[in-house]
């Protein structure tokens, strides 16, 4: 049984959707969907919800746990739109190509073993800040969507960043646990910092090589 009541949560008035580093729901693992919500409406209205959030933000995706819910449950998307405000060298880089909307509740996320990729993140619960975080460079995701329809994706680059950093949230973990500590740096900087090679980013902040 989730200790979790959707149904009278979604009936509240609604506080600042996002919540920060800090909140309690954050830092615990959040709880499975069950069979019996799978295709429901109040599943559905937290889905809808979810995704008007993340795009109000704006953001490429969003945890259940980051608006208060503790369920195992996010979405993520990152479209044509936003990729074309982007440089195409940075696209190319990161390997950032363009996500369609994707709901996975109950998701599993297996990294695949090989290359890894450094870049910055943030996130929309550390507002302010970001950092270097190294990442698998593909994963494997399988889940089901809020319907209950299964679903399976193999995904690289940033896309496969994202569900990384997402599913991270489920379990109760931020990027500034993954992070390498001396990059964390605030937006004023991020801008900068993040048109240099990785390598130099490292040596300026005085990183040791590994």
């Amino acid at each position: 049984m989730v200790p979790f009541d959707l149904e009278a949560w979604l009936g509240e008035p609604q506080p600042s959707p996002i919540v920060q580093a800090g909140a309690s729901v954050l830092r615990q693992r959040a709880f499975e969907v069950s069979d019996a919500m799978l295709g429901s409406p109040t599943l559905l209205r937290l889905v809808d919800l979810m995704v008007e959030v993340m795009r109000a933000a704006p953001g490429v995706g969003l945890a259940a746990p980051q608006i208060g819910v503790p369920l195992r449950v996010f979405v993520a998307e990152d479209d044509e739109e936003r990729l074309a405000r982007a440089a195409p060298e940075a696209l190319e880089l990161r390997g950032r190509t363009p996500l369609p909307l994707m709901v996975l509740v109950n998701p599993a996320v297996s990294l695949v073993a090989g290359a890894q990729a450094t870049f910055f993140e943030g996130c929309l619960s550390v507002r302010g800040y970001g950092a270097l975080v190294p990442r698998a460079a593909a994963v494997q995701v399988k889940a089901v969507d809020g319907h209950g329809r299964p679903l399976s994706a193999m995904l690289q680059g940033w896309p496969a960043r994202i569900m990384q950093h997402e599913m991270d949230h489920l379990n109760g973990t931020l990027y500034v646990d993954r992070m390498i500590s001396r990059s964390f740096a605030c937006d004023a900087e991020l801008g900068r910092l993040g048109a240099l090679p990785v390598s130099e980013i490292l040596e300026e902040l005085g990183v040791p090589p590994p």
